[in-house]
């Protein structure tokens, strides 16, 4: 009997910034090994739907990933629009935070948290 194993690829992607922040996130908060980084969508703000990114529980539905050693959360669902996304971490003068280059948005708000597709 064989057994076929699908491996599936994260619809997400992080830049050095942001496995770095993260990582140093995990540390300072001492987030607990049975938790992960969540990344989704939720109705709302500006332009329709807000992303969702910080550490919590696996829930019911959810797909687990490891990206770059993260443990990865996202719901099934939510890869409609999240596939392809990239989220980076600036430090700059400007600006200091994650952001989400989502190639499916088809507008964002000003501030970048917030899209439609």
């Amino acid at each position: 009997m064989n057994t076929v194993i699908e491996a599936v690829s994260a619809p997400v992607s992080f830049t050095e910034g942001a496995v770095s922040e993260l990582k140093k996130l995990i540390d300072q908060q001492e987030i607990s090994p049975d938790f992960g980084l969540r990344v989704g969508v939720e109705g709302g703000g500006c332009s329709g739907m807000n992303y969702i990114l910080g550490f919590d529980q696996k829930k019911e539905g959810d797909q687990e990933f490891v990206i770059n050693g993260i443990k990865t959360f996202m719901h099934k669902a939510h890869g409609l629009y999240l596939a392809g996304m990239q989220i980076d971490f600036q430090d700059g003068l400007n600006a200091r935070g994650f952001t989400f280059n989502n190639p499916n948005a088809a507008s964002t708000c000003g501030c970048g948290t917030s899209f439609s597709v």
